[in-house]
């Protein structure tokens, strides 16, 4: 039964993560960027745009994962954990998109056994013996030199991870949106405009607006920012 103490904010929460927690396998990507798109200044500068309790609630989804996806640039650029720590729950495995190899070893996700650490490369990268609990594992490129995201999600599918989420940066959850592998999209916008820097989301160009994407969209307060709740895929209707 419903909690009547419970306040509006933890109702609403509750209602945000239901979907997430009621189904065995998902994939869900999170962005946190300002009003005006952008997730980092020019020089690359991101910490933090969004408030303490948006990086709770990207806390709270890798407590819900399987599996968290980050690209080689935000794992050069951040050298991020990728742990729970600011909520209740178990470390996710951590998947570094890296198809040149180009990520260094002394990153911390590399170096720390907190949590199993997937190391994914091209299949032409030949790379010294990475440490006891990474596992480095090749995957075959497209002619862009990058990762098919579908096979990114089968490959890990197949390794027992049924519920992940694409953390970043924003040419990773821009690829894995594109390609339509992504269930539910997070995003969560502070109330802050840069004016230039790298944008969030950056997909192929549009000649017009019919072709945009329209989501069902909820909206969340979280502390000072607003968390969007997007569905970009309905279960039971995605394409094989």
């Amino acid at each position: 039964m419903p909690n009547n103490d419970a306040t509006p904010a933890a109702t609403d929460l509750l209602d945000c993560l239901t979907p997430l927690v009621s189904h065995r396998e998902w994939v869900i990507a999170q962005l946190g960027q300002s009003l005006d798109g952008r997730i980092a200044t020019e020089s690359g500068h991101s910490h933090y745009i969004n408030g303490h309790e948006s990086l709770v609630h990207l806390h709270r989804l890798r407590a819900l994962c399987d599996a968290v996806i980050v690209g080689a640039g935000t794992a050069s650029a951040d050298n991020p954990q990728l742990t729970v720590r600011h909520v209740n729950g178990d470390n996710p495995a951590r998947v570094v998109l890296d198809p040149r190899g180009r990520v260094t070893s002394t990153l911390t996700l590399f170096q720390d056994d907190a949590a199993p650490t997937l190391h994914l490369v091209g299949p032409e990268v030949s790379l010294p013996a990475p440490a006891p609990h990474v596992r480095r594992q090749p995957l075959p490129l497209m002619p862009n030199g990058q990762f098919s995201p579908a096979a990114v999600i089968t490959h890990l599918k197949t390794l027992g991870y049924a519920r992940i989420l694409v953390e970043g940066g924003g040419i990773t959850v821009s690829q894995f949106v594109e390609a339509g592998v992504v269930e539910r999209l997070h995003l969560l916008v502070a109330p802050l405009l840069i004016g230039s820097g790298r944008p969030g989301l950056a997909m192929t160009p549009i000649d017009t607006l019919a072709t945009a994407l329209r989501p069902s969209a909820r909206r969340f307060s979280c502390g000072d920012d607003t968390l969007f709740d997007l569905c970009l895929r309905n279960r039971g209707t995605d394409e094989a």
